[in-house]
């Protein structure tokens, strides 16, 4: 009883100065309040950290400010939250609000000015405590869907200010959403540990789909073999009433034999936790199929707060006799769907990997692999699980260089890992213009990376098929609605590039910086005249866009207005 007691007193002050300190947030809207996203859903890459607020399926809605507090931070990107808002708040708590069309006044002209100062459309800015302070319920933005949004909604935070820890923000929201839904199954997936465990006689995972019995409860109506130590994963969805959305369950219990070996609740992490989910999932599931499923056992790297097990939630079969299993799934308001199945012990030989060729990499230490033309360093938490490494190479004696698998399946990288890869072919006189790439399904996807000495350096966040391509090419700059500019008082331009990618775009006006804003989504640049700024009368545009390699591209217009 007293270690429980000094665990939840633990698991109060983490959550501190949410617990202790929370109150009822305001509506940002002036209207009721649907989600299309949950916190904790799972993206690629990262944990979804706040939830997502409907717009009506239109931008341009006012946003208001959900407590008083002051602005401590804007930012403008043409990728990720777009433009977005910080506010603190005076219970120690900083509420998020990305993906917004424009800023309130004077915040817009604020930020303005500061990209005329800074000569950049993309910008971080931290005002001075109190300089923009904001009342509860004052609108502070439109709506908007900019950055790497999907579409018109309010991406919606709440952190603790000193932590930036996040927050489940529908803690603050339940009693104005309605929920009666529970969580949905689709599939179960068994995972036999590799040289430990088996599967239906097989040393490979093996997926299972639940149906709905005339009971009305799910089911699992395939046979489950096994042997040895495995683990067990979900795939799951939650969901709401009022909408057809999918969103990510909260809370989720794997119980063997009455007893839990597994729990996991996504109710507040750190921000530099996020990229576990790389680990809390299956990525080659993803990675492969777009398919997340979540695993109810923990790689040893895994380091996620809000995960408790028993043996890291490792199963031992090892009597042949029938053992029960129970997932239990729940979210926020406590619908709760169950799953019943049973693993069925069965001896059987089990398979040992053929590791003739491969190395041994440990998942706690840094590991290192060269070959002929390639170097790879992995720094020491970068996996989550020990790797028996396989390599292979693709000679090619016109490219520039050889093709290198590096292992058979997919793995992340919690950080990043060092790849240096041999040029065969350096006849380019632009270094600049070599990268790194890499390939999928036939398809490079730049990387990029620095020359060396006849060599590239580069950094990469999972394992897979790696080669160098060369850009010489400069990125396009195409006129959109060019006759309609002038009566338009807007200059728009539709930007791309062949591979490297665009990395930098100015536009200036005889010599003079202006401001283009970037959606990077559609690759649009626009322009629109300022008159504070530009006079009517004779000028000249000119737009200078680059890529990742120094490739340039100018596109000069005359105008008068």
């Amino acid at each position: 009883m007293r270690n429980y007691i000094v665990s939840v007193f633990s698991l109060l002050l983490w959550l501190h100065p949410f617990v202790l300190q929370a109150q009822e947030l305001g509506n940002p809207f002036d209207f009721p309040i649907l989600l299309s996203g949950n916190f904790g859903e799972l993206r690629s890459n990262h944990f979804h950290s706040g939830i997502d607020f409907k717009t009506q399926g239109v931008e341009g809605k006012p946003v208001h400010a959900v407590q008083e507090g002051y602005i401590s931070r804007i930012g403008v990107s043409p990728w990720g939250y777009g433009n977005v808002l910080y506010i603190d708040h005076p219970d120690g708590t900083t509420t998020v609000y990305g993906h917004l069309q424009k800023f309130a006044e004077p915040v817009a002209a604020y930020v303005k000015d500061q990209q005329y100062q800074q000569e950049t459309f993309t910008i971080q800015l931290y005002p001075e405590p109190g300089h923009f302070p904001v009342q509860q319920g004052e609108v502070i933005a439109l709506g908007g869907n900019s950055g790497s949004s999907g579409g018109p909604h309010l991406h919606f935070e709440v952190r603790d200010t000193e932590s930036e820890e996040v927050l489940d923000p529908l803690l603050y929201y339940k009693d104005r959403i309605k929920d009666t839904r529970p969580p949905g199954i689709e599939g179960i997936m068994i995972y036999p540990m590799e040289g430990k465990g088996m599967v239906n006689r097989k040393p490979q995972k093996q997926e299972v789909k639940p149906v709905t019995g005339k009971n009305g409860k799910l089911t699992i109506p395939t046979r489950i073999e096994a042997w040895g130590e495995i683990g067990v994963g979900v795939k799951a969805y939650d969901y709401m009433d009022n909408t057809t959305n999918i969103y990510g369950v909260k809370e989720i219990t794997l119980q063997v034999d009455g007893e839990t070996i597994f729990h996991s609740d996504i109710h507040a992490f750190a921000l530099h936790e996020t990229r576990y989910l790389n680990s809390f999932t299956d990525y080659e599931e993803w990675r492969n199929k777009r398919s997340f499923y979540m695993k109810s056992f923990l790689d040893p790297g895994n380091r996620l707060h809000f995960i408790e097990s028993l043996n890291r939630g490792i199963i031992r079969i090892d009597e042949e006799r029938e053992y029960p299993f129970t997932y239990s799934l729940k979210d926020a308001y406590g619908n709760t769907t169950e799953l019943y199945f049973t693993v069925h012990g069965k001896e059987t030989r089990i398979e040992q990997p053929d590791i003739t060729n491969d190395l041994f990499f440990y998942w706690n230490s840094e590991n290192r692999f060269g070959a002929k033309g390639i170097r790879l360093f992995i720094p020491r938490g970068n996996l989550y699980n020990n790797l028996f490494f396989h390599y292979s190479v693709k000679g090619d004696t016109t490219a520039l260089a050889a093709t290198h698998t590096l292992h058979n399946r997919p793995v992340p990288f919690h950080q990043a890992a060092q790849l240096s890869l041999r040029i065969q072919k350096d006849t380019l006189k632009n270094k600049n213009q070599y990268g790194m790439v890499r390939i999928q399904n036939g398809r490079p996807t730049w990387i990029g990376g620095e020359y060396r000495n006849g060599w590239l350096d580069t950094e990469i966040r999972e394992l897979g098929t790696y080669s160098i391509c060369q850009d010489t090419k400069a990125p396009v700059i195409t006129p959109v609605h060019q006759q309609k500019w002038i009566s338009s008082r807007t200059f728009t331009f539709r930007i791309s590039d062949n591979l490297s990618g665009v990395k930098t775009y100015r536009g200036e006006i005889d010599g003079q910086y202006v401001l283009f804003e970037l959606d990077g989504k559609k690759g649009l640049l626009s322009y629109t005249f300022d008159k504070d700024r530009l006079e009517k009368g004779s000028h000249e545009l000119r737009l200078t866009v680059r890529d990742a390699c120094g490739n340039e591209s100018v596109f000069t217009y005359p105008f008068s207005w």
